[in-house]
């Protein structure tokens, strides 16, 4: 079989690049090697026959970078099935000595809820979230483009978005303290601006979902997840994450393109320097006269689908950097889905069900916090204490279980490697007894908070970090394919010499959340790898089309009312 692209794995961001191939007239075949579509992007039905009619998000839920970009506009997916529902509720944080950390989308109603306890941290809660807006404002057009392509990324702003970046770093100082924030930890700016521990902690926990303990320096950045659920806001596709894998499949499927399941890709078919197809199990191969584009990480791609010998051709120091280079931290996921006869009630914190609306974070101070995500890094299992993200998807979607019925989906970071053992699967040490242990503990911890979880579970099922890595084909479980750390990201992402979706093997293409600007569901790498392969086909033509582009942009800026 022959066509002009072939994208190995079918996950939202290869979806997202074939989309945008297709509509410039090429043909694209994808090749996924689960059943299912979409990698860490579906909805599925997982125990039809203890809870038929529950759907549950397989690992992601809650979508904010995709509203960051132009993705969701530009291939007019709402047309295909996509319908959005935005969460407020945002954030409901119980806490042990009764208060309770409220986030509504509105950033004034969020400052009300605070200063039922401290009018101080309700006033530097409004300049915090101020702060990391304007950055956020001023940074999304380095999103929305190749890492290495200045002109695209030049071609993103216009005159409010330069402003809000020259308003956090427009004089000597201020730059210079944009920099120190930057170098900092998200505790320590968390410190800096709050007293209250009932409100540190949700923030701590919200920007460790960067994948590394508060208290990392050069991270600070992770405290911005707070002020993305304020905007662009946090919302959910009505029927679970799985529907804009569906959109995505539809729209791809109505311009002609191919996704083809159970196909693992075994090997990239290489002739002269050049990657001609892929063989999949069995032995099958898929040829492809433009270019192939890989949807997983670097590491998987060049180590076991590259024989060595044409790697080492291509680039002689790729595969030791590749080895040594890429850093994963041994933290990921310990997934448990339950489904519920009634939704949990937080009945010590005034108990109403909006408050499970968006995201319920069990994050009792910062030490917990800090110990839940370091304790992963030398293969130690932090459920003494649990800290942990859980979200009652069908509070804003109904749809996802029987009537009156809900689901529950919980996060519980966890070690891909645990210590001192080589037992379980993959020697990880992850048993089926070890993982509904740890899953115990985390419902005892929830239970605490809501005293009628256990009598309202009707059936659960627990996924190991071990089996989520199995499941995605992720390396070492790393649901971000490699780490979100500041020297892995932009134009550092997944390396230098690969960074911007191009690779030393001509045709050969890099895309997914390995690649900037990296993990979440955001179809921003998807896009940006698109741009760059049109850009090497049609070099002059692409560019002029670009041009055209940020022309209309900043006039359009320049005339726009505020």
């Amino acid at each position: 079989m022959q066509s002009d692209v072939v994208m190995i794995g079918a996950g939202h961001n290869g979806l997202t690049c074939a989309a945008y191939l297709l509509k410039e007239g090429y043909s694209v075949t994808l090749l996924e090697k689960r059943s299912v579509p979409g990698g860490g992007a579906t909805t599925e039905e997982l125990m039809p026959q203890e809870a038929p009619g529950f759907l549950f998000n397989r690992c992601a839920i809650d979508h904010e970078f995709i509203h960051l970009g132009p993705v969701v506009e530009e291939l007019e997916l709402k047309k295909y099935g996509l319908d959005y529902i935005f969460c407020d509720p945002v954030v409901f944080c119980p806490h042990p000595d009764g208060k309770y950390f409220l986030a509504h989308k509105s950033i004034d109603k969020t400052c009300a809820e605070i200063a039922r306890y401290s009018p101080r941290d309700a006033q530097k809660y409004a300049e915090f979230i101020d702060f990391w807006q304007r950055l956020l404002k001023g940074i999304t057009p380095v999103f929305n483009a190749p890492p290495k392509s200045v002109l695209d990324i030049l071609g993103n702003y216009d005159l409010p978005k330069l402003k809000d970046l020259l308003s956090v770093m427009g004089a000597p100082n201020k730059t210079l303290d944009l920099i120190r924030t930057l170098l900092t930890s998200a505790e320590d700016m968390l410190n800096e601006y709050f007293d209250s521990e009932f409100l540190k902690a949700p923030l701590a926990r919200l920007a460790s979902e960067m994948g590394v303990p508060p208290s990392q320096k050069n991270l600070a950045i992770g405290a911005i997840m707070m002020a993305m659920r304020h905007h662009p806001g946090m919302a959910r596709p009505r029927g679970g994450t799985g529907a804009l894998t569906q959109a995505l499949l539809n729209l791809v499927k109505s311009l002609g393109g191919q996704v083809l399941v159970d196909q693992s890709v075994e090997k990239i078919l290489i002739d002269d320097g050049k990657a001609v197809g892929v063989r999949v199990a069995g032995g099958r191969e898929y040829r492809a006269t433009k270019g192939v584009i890989s949807n997983i990480d670097a590491k998987r791609l060049f180590l076991q689908m590259v024989d060595s010998a044409e790697l080492d051709d291509a680039d002689e120091h790729l595969r030791e950097r590749l080895e040594r280079r890429i850093v994963n931290n041994n933290e990921t996921i310990l997934k448990i889905d339950c489904a519920l006869s009634e939704a949990p009630k937080f009945t010590h914190h005034q108990h109403q069900d909006d408050y499970l609306i968006g995201s319920v974070l069990i994050a009792d101070s910062v030490k917990q916090v800090e110990l839940a995500h370091s304790e992963p890094g030398i293969g130690r299992i932090p459920d003494a204490d649990p800290s942990f993200y859980a979200v009652v998807p069908t509070m804003l979607d109904p749809s996802m279980a029987p009537p009156g019925q809900h689901t529950l989906w919980i996060e519980f970071f966890a070690p891909y490697q645990i210590e001192n053992t080589q037992e379980g699967l993959k020697g990880t040490g992850w048993t089926d007894d070890l993982k509904n242990k740890v899953a115990d503990r985390v419902i005892d911890k929830l239970a605490e908070y809501a005293p009628n979880l256990k009598q309202s579970i009707i059936a659960r099922q627990v996924e190991s970090p071990a089996e989520l890595g199995e499941r995605l084909g992720a390396y070492k479980g790393n649901y971000y394919h490699i780490d979100m750390t500041l020297e892995q990201m932009v134009f550092f992402r997944p390396l230098p010499e690969i960074a911007n979706y191009k690779t030393p093997i001509k045709d050969l293409y890099l895309t997914g959340a390995g690649t900037h600007p990296g993990g979440s569901i955001s179809g921003m790498p998807g896009r940006n790898c698109a741009r760059v392969f049109l850009q090497s086909q049609q070099p002059m033509a692409q560019a002029f089309k670009d041009m055209g582009k940020s022309m209309r942009s900043t006039v359009g800026s320049l005339f726009k009312k505020d």
